[in-house]
């Protein structure tokens, strides 16, 4: 059946499945026309009703729009369901036609009705009083602005607390008063003025034989009345304050078993619904007491309450992360929008701290925001995640995080949502500003600390050994993660008495005194110590070198080139370091361990192997990810920065992904472990692989539009190549970096960069680097207007390449060299340079390059007059770009193509290129949507409502 909801968050629904209508703009338009369904609304209330009375121009334009895209959505979902809803025109204005059941304030009204005929025995009474008020989701209207969806909120909620009133009294007379107390409250914390709401309360709490909450009721009801209205409680409030102390207040019937009043549970919007919640781990135990303090955030959590923060704190290996995973795995069933989690890594030992940006930047690939939506700048990325968690109902864990200032870009701004955060730190300024509640995580007690180890061996040798449970619980500080892994190994070996284990780990605590400073966290390396002996050597000198890698996690792949062996070699002493806890596979093959574990690591590895064993295996890491980058490079198109590096080490086996697709989803795994590697590498002493790095992750960057991280990499890469007076690196970062600040919106920077990266490539006789950089010049000069200058830079790299044989990158110059013709107004030259570069462009495998040639040609056929030239140029552009997956250049020259059709007097096809461009930029939510609808309605004569945009795929 279909369904809209207005009494929450405005909903259009097919059984389970929900469609979000878009913006609350247009939520309000569908709202707007489904409070009168079946009646027809003018055009001017529907304005007035969502613009108030002084509407902006381009009222009417923007609500035809928004009408479109509600009626094609009605369509969709009633071409799957027999109940229609169709949203029609008239001449009196636009009827939305469906059932008054499908919308739910009008069923709420409807069973309200139904509930108050005096026909009516009082049991199916509080069933249909029941299912009114169970249609509730929250703050009707939930989301959109105005007065007269203030006015309706308003309305509407005077009518639920009457409703529940209505609901409390007869479930009263069946003895269920019990059930009634909950609902009651929380309806009064609402509105804690209305006092036949805390009459009801207080007759609840009576006939529940709890009076003494009764009359706090009665005394906190006349202090509020008394300090906002300056009044005193009314007579029958009064009444039954003094009924209540006489004791003749009489139950309103026998106690019996309470008819329950279901609010439903909440629904999850239509779309990406992200579930990042890593694995909750087995045997969880104790805790009770944190769990009941974040179980008590939930009731405040609901909306209208302010956005809910808790801050988790605590030594490192106390179990921080375990509880909040555990207790999020919990509770997801009251976030329906979707769970995201990210380790912020705070107190990573190889210093690769998450930046806010790149968490932010994860959080919006998780709720599939399109790469052309995203903006380049922290605040406004983290303005757009604030803006998708509006309405929705989202749990943010932040796991390990350093300080406030790294967790507050990743607060929710609106209400509905919870975040909480992990931390060594006790973040009180998070608890000051953001009103965060702080709960501290101890140490388990020995009582919880036995449990734990109960639950993970056979309950016999725990009872067996209680001396040798006793000693090991004492010794392992009641730290979880040492209790872990100490279980891990008992369980691995069985026949070892536990008396035995805790004899190892008394010795072994003797022998690491001088790494004790005290604390719990110091202690922990005695249970990793023995631990770690009983490993095969393999696997100890694997999980030593694990400790010098820095990025967040490592694939078996990699792992393989770490060790320097075989990737059939790694996965026996990866199984054996996962089987101990020492390392977990958070993801198929691949593996991350605890920031402690990987600190101990890291010092049996600066003990135990020697410098040049040390600087090897991080060579051979740094080469696999090196190599691996290229050879994914590669396949995204002919790159514009060949690297040409040294032999990778002979022990390294790099990863090899088969195609585009592959190479992208290499990129998009390892992107946070290749930033980190860039700055191993630059901390290292590795200068070469920072700069060659930073140039192999160029394609994906603006593939991705990452367009910090480009010019940051190269940043560093240029630090590193003046360190080694490498010219070649310098002159690559110089001109990546113009090209970042370029497409930034910054060209003078980027003239700067781009200048000095071309005195580097003369100086070092680079034919192929200078031509590239005088093609990035060209693009420059002509952002900045200066088209005469950028023709000649761009016939230079013409030039260049052809010297340099590179016909790819020759064809785009020559495509670049059309454009600029194009700007100065030389049609035809421009067709006879596009033309040169399709002949040779060919098999080179650089699609998006034959895409904006094509483009170019149809922007000059366009201008002389030969609009059927333009139009075939245009559709073959497009069906390139289409067929790389470039949504927002698909869309513009669909755009085009528009423009050409309309030229030619061709009404049809320009509607029909406008429309499709308009979906795909409505897809994108691109800036362009609105002019593009704005030149549908001007060029047309069109009222928009009457087009249907098509579906695609």
């Amino acid at each position: 059946m279909v369904r809209l909801r207005l009494l929450g968050p405005v909903e259009l629904a097919v059984g389970d499945v929900t469609v979000d209508i878009g913006p609350p703009q247009r939520r309000t338009v569908l709202a707007a026309l489904a409070v009168d369904t079946g009646r027809p609304v003018g055009v001017d209330v529907l304005v007035g009703r969502v613009w108030g009375t002084d509407p902006p121009e381009g009222a009417r334009r923007s609500l035809y729009a928004h009408i479109t895209r509600i009626r094609h959505a009605c369509d969709r979902m009633s071409d799957t369901s027999r109940e229609a809803v169709r949203l029609t025109r008239r001449s009196d204005g636009y009827v939305l036609q469906a059932d008054r059941q499908q919308v739910d304030v009008h069923r709420f009204r409807q069973l309200i009705d139904r509930a108050r005929d005096a026909r009516v025995p009082d049991g199916e009474r509080a069933a249909l009083l029941g299912e009114a008020l169970g249609l509730w989701r929250g703050e009707p209207l939930s989301g959109l602005d105005g007065p007269w969806a203030e006015q309706m909120r308003q309305a509407w909620r005077r009518e639920q607390v009457d409703a529940t009133i209505e609901w409390a009294r007869v479930q009263a007379r069946l003895g269920a008063a019990a059930a009634t107390i909950g609902p009651l409250s929380s309806l009064l914390d609402d509105f804690p003025l209305v006092e036949p709401l805390a009459e009801a309360l207080m007759r609840a709490l009576h006939d529940s034989g709890r009076d003494a909450e009764a009359l706090q009721c009665y005394a906190s009801m006349r202090h509020r009345l008394a300090d906002e209205l300056g009044t005193d409680p009314g007579s029958a409030l009064r009444e039954t304050h003094q009924a209540i102390l006489r004791g003749n207040l009489s139950p309103s019937a026998p106690p019996q078993q309470p008819a329950p009043a279901p609010p439903p549970p909440p629904q999850p919007r239509q779309g990406n619904v992200p579930a990042q919640l890593p694995v909750a781990v087995r045997g969880f135990t104790g805790r009770r007491a944190e769990l009941a303090a974040l179980d008590a955030l939930l009731e405040s959590a609901q909306p209208p309450a302010p956005v809910v923060i808790s801050a988790v704190s605590g030594t490192a290996g106390v179990g921080k992360t375990t509880l909040a995973v555990h207790w999020a795995h919990r509770v997801r069933k009251f976030f329906p929008d979707g769970q995201l989690y990210v380790n912020l890594r705070g107190f990573d030992p190889g210093g690769t701290v998450v930046d806010p940006a790149e968490a932010v930047r994860g959080f919006l690939d998780a709720f599939a925001v399109p790469a052309a939506r995203i903006p380049p700048s922290l605040d406004a990325q983290a303005a757009l995640y604030r803006s998708l968690l509006a309405d929705r109902r989202v749990l943010i864990v932040l796991d390990n995080a350093r300080d406030a200032e790294q967790v507050r870009p990743l607060l929710p701004g609106t209400p509905g949502c919870l975040a909480l955060v992990t931390s060594r730190n006790r973040l009180t300024s998070l608890a000051a500003v953001e009103g965060a509640r702080l709960l501290s995580v101890d140490v388990l007690s020995p009582d919880e600390s036995r449990s734990l180890l109960a639950d993970r061996l056979d309950t016999g040798r725990i009872t067996a050994e209680p001396d040798a449970v006793a000693e090991i619980v004492a010794r392992c500080a009641g730290l979880p993660l040492a209790l872990a892994v100490l279980a891990a190994r008992a369980a691995a070996e069985p026949r070892i008495p536990l008396a035995t284990l805790a004899d190892e780990l008394r010795e072994s605590g003797s022998r690491l005194d001088a790494l004790d400073a005290g604390d719990a966290a110091t202690r922990v390396r005695a249970v990793f110590s023995w631990s770690y002996a009983s490993l095969t050597p393999a696997a100890q000198r694997l999980f030593r070198l694990l400790g010098l890698h820095h990025g967040p996690d490592i694939s078996a792949a990699a792992a393989a080139s770490l060790a320097g062996v075989p990737p059939t070699q790694v996965r026996a002493p990866l199984a054996e370091l996962t089987r101990t806890h020492l390392l977990t596979e958070h993801l198929p093959s691949r593996y991350a361990s605890h920031d402690l574990l990987r600190a101990y690591a890291a010092e049996l590895a600066r003990t135990e192997d020697g410098d040049a064993e040390r600087r090897q295996a991080t060579h051979r890491v740094l080469d696999h990810y090196l190599f691996s980058a290229l050879h994914a490079q590669r396949l995204l198109g002919p790159p514009a920065d060949p690297v040409l590096p040294s032999p990778a080490q002979p022990e390294v086996t790099p990863e090899e992904p088969a195609d585009r697709e592959g190479a992208m989803a290499w990129f998009t795994a390892e992107h946070p472990v290749l930033l980190a590697a860039v700055d191993q590498a630059a901390q290292e002493g590795f200068d070469v692989h920072v700069w060659q790095l930073a140039a192999a992750l160029t394609p994906y960057h603006q593939r991705k539009v990452l367009w910090s991280d480009w010019a940051g990499t190269h940043m560093a890469g240029l630090a590193a190549a003046r360190r080694a007076g490498d010219k070649a690196g310098q002159a690559c970062a110089h001109r990546n970096i113009g090209n970042a600040e370029s497409t930034l919106g910054r060209p003078a920077e980027a003239r700067t960069h781009l200048e000095r990266a071309a005195r580097l490539y003369q100086q070092i006789g680079d034919q192929l680097g200078t031509a590239h950089t005088h093609l990035a010049l060209g693009r420059v000069s002509t952002q900045q207007g200066r088209v005469a200058e950028g023709l000649r830079c761009s016939q230079q790299a013409v030039r260049g390449f052809r010297a340099a044989g590179d016909r790819a990158w020759q064809a785009l110059a020559l495509n670049n060299v059309g454009w600029e013709h194009v700007q100065l107004g030389e049609y035809r030259h421009a067709i006879d340079y596009c033309e040169q570069a399709l002949a040779l462009i060919g098999d080179t495998g650089h699609v998006s390059g034959e895409a904006h040639t094509w483009d170019t040609l149809g922007v000059a056929h366009h201008h002389l007059g030969e609009h059927g030239e333009a139009a075939a140029c245009y559709e073959k552009a497009a069906a390139l770009f289409h067929h790389i997956g470039d949504l927002y250049y698909e869309a513009d020259i669909l755009a085009h193509l528009g423009d050409t059709h309309y030229a030619a007097r061709n009404q049809r096809d320009a509607r029909d290129a406008w429309t499709r461009s308009l979906a795909l930029f409505e897809q994108l939510d691109h800036p362009d949507t609105e002019a593009l609808r704005a030149r549908l309605e001007h060029h047309l004569h069109l009222d928009p409502s009457d087009t249907v945009l098509p579906d695609r795929d």
